[in-house]
Parts: structure tokens; sequence; C-alpha cells
């Protein structure tokens, strides 16, 4: 695995190790504030003493889509999912430093069987909440809904993470809009892009991304949920775009997993 993949795993506060000891990067970069009264799917991971590591997107009053990542931790044997009593789910909680929404455990985790790696793909997990939720949920992808990848589309990402490389977490919800890119460029900013399970968005010159805090949190185009934050190469970096799940490559099992 080449040795620039650097921000991808899990954050939980700002200039915290994870496991593997390298300290975790998160951001929106070169967003704007948002509200989670606009986006009331939009969540946040958190443990039980309220540190924040990834974020993710209410799709069902008990379902939460994020990525595998999130919850995969790196073992000897592999991967090992976390323990369901480490996670905290927080809902319509635009700030984290209040007590506003609302804060749900988890009953069961799903995690992409084929799961080893982000850099793999296949980096997508379902959370069963304990109970519903009544906040408003986004739509998944549709199956004929392509077009929605196409380079240059304008497209939406959301989460608390750090807002410079080396900087603090965001207590606050931030949003960034930016364009899906094609394909093509991907492969070239990263070999290990694989456009079945991944897509990118970003801007070419830098200066504006999502990264490994935001990790899991959703990527929006016409108000349905195309991607999930998953990995890139720094925070912001010039030529060296976000890389997200490609969610329509998974759609069938999502719908299946997350219907009533």
């Amino acid at each position: 695995m080449a040795a620039l993949l650097v921000v991808a795993a899990p954050v939980a506060t700002a200039g915290a190790s994870t496991e593997s000891g390298s300290v975790a990067e998160g951001r929106i970069i070169g967003g704007v504030a948002a509200d989670t009264a606009e986006h009331p799917w939009t969540v946040a991971l958190t443990t039980p003493s309220r540190d924040l590591y990834c974020g993710g997107a209410l799709v069902a009053p008990t379902k939460v889509i994020t990525a595998a990542h999130c919850l995969a931790l790196p073992s000897a044997d592999g991967v090992r999912i976390k323990p369901r009593s480490d996670i905290q789910v927080v809902v319509g909680r635009t700030d984290l430093r209040t007590d506003h929404g609302v804060q749900v455990g988890v009953s069961d985790i799903w995690v992409h069987p084929r799961y080893t790696s982000f850099v793999d793909g296949e980096d997508v997990a379902v959370l069963t909440l304990d109970r519903r939720v009544e906040n408003e949920t986004i739509e998944l992808i549709g199956r004929n809904d392509e077009r929605l990848y196409a380079a240059g589309t304008p497209a939406t990402t959301m989460g608390w993470g750090r807002t410079s490389e080396s900087g603090a977490t965001s207590p606050t919800l931030r949003s960034l809009d930016l364009p899906m890119l094609a394909n093509d460029y991907c492969l070239t900013a990263y070999p290990e892009f694989d456009a079945h399970a991944m897509v990118c968005a970003g801007f070419p010159e830098g200066g504006r991304d999502a990264c490994a805090g935001d990790s899991g949190g959703p990527l929006v185009v016409e108000g349905k949920l195309v991607g999930l934050v998953s990995w890139g190469d720094g925070c912001a970096r010039a030529d060296s775009p976000g890389v997200y799940t490609r969610l329509l490559s998974y759609r069938e099992v999502l719908e299946r997993l997350t219907r009533g």
C-alpha cells in the first residue's frame, strides 16, 4: 500500500492517536457553517464519552449508513468490529458541545463482508439503532441514478472533522459544496482507485476537502445519498481529491438491510 494514504483512520478527538499509533486527521476544509435543522439525517458517531470519530447518514428510523473503516479495526486476524457498546449515534445536534437532539445506542452492526481496507473498497457499513429516531431520513441513490456521478455534477459533503490538516476538529457541523470528478482523473491521482467501489470529488487545485474526521459522512447529490467520506492523501492538497464510497454499487444490499 502506498505510503501516501495517511488520512482515513477514524478520529477520536483532535490530536488523538488511533489504535495503529498514527495521529488521525479529519476535516471539512474550506466549508461553511451548517445546521442539522437543514440536514436532519446527518449523524455523528461518538464514543460513550462523546468523543467524535466518524459521521453517517440516517436512511430509515433505525438505520444509519456509514463507512466500514469507522467500525472495522485492523487486527492480527484481518479486521475486528468495534463493540456495539463503544458506539453512540448522535442525531439532531449541530453543536456537539450541547445536549440537543438525541443520543442513541446500537443494536446491530453490518460491515461489508469483503471489507479489508478502505483502499481495497467495500468501505460501507450499516448500523441498526436500538430505538427509532423520528428525524427526517435521506433517500439512497436510485438504481438508475448513474448520472449523479458525472464529472462536474455539484455535490455536498458535511461533518465535524478538522478544518485544517493539522488543526482541531470542529465542534459544530460544517458543509462543503464540491464537484464530482472523472474516474480517469482519480486513477491518475491514486493508482489504488477502483471505479466500481469508489468515486472522487473535490478541486484539482486543493484548498477545499473532507477527510477522516468526517469519515463515513454523507456525499449528497440532488438530495440523495450517493457516497460516504472514505480516504485520500492529506487534507485539501492539490491533485489529491477526496475518495468516497460509490454507494450505487452496493444499493441492492443496502436497500435490503435498511428496509422498514
